[in-house]
């Protein structure tokens, strides 16, 4: 059950990831067309920032973890053959 818990938050980090920019898109947009002297988009572009770099840092880590125990899954596989 734990295990699905970590897949799934891996998941919306890397979703996040990518839906991340388009939300800052329309914000930009909406500020832009309603308010254009007025930059408020700069507090949301810096809490969407900050969220997107942990989440950046949580999809990082689970490739370097993924990327480690395939690692020794392939050592452990030409180990456990014998030379001809």
């Amino acid at each position: 059950m734990l295990g699905a818990l970590h897949a799934f938050r891996i998941y919306r980090a890397v979703r996040f990831l990518f839906l991340a920019p388009f939300i800052l898109l329309i914000c930009f947009v909406v500020n832009w067309m309603t308010t254009p002297g007025q930059w408020w988009v700069q507090w949301a572009a810096l809490g969407l920032g900050i969220a997107w770099v942990l989440c950046l840092l949580r999809v990082l880590r689970a490739i370097v973890i993924l990327g480690g125990i395939a690692a020794l899954a392939a050592y452990l596989s030409q180990r456990k053959t014998p030379a001809p």
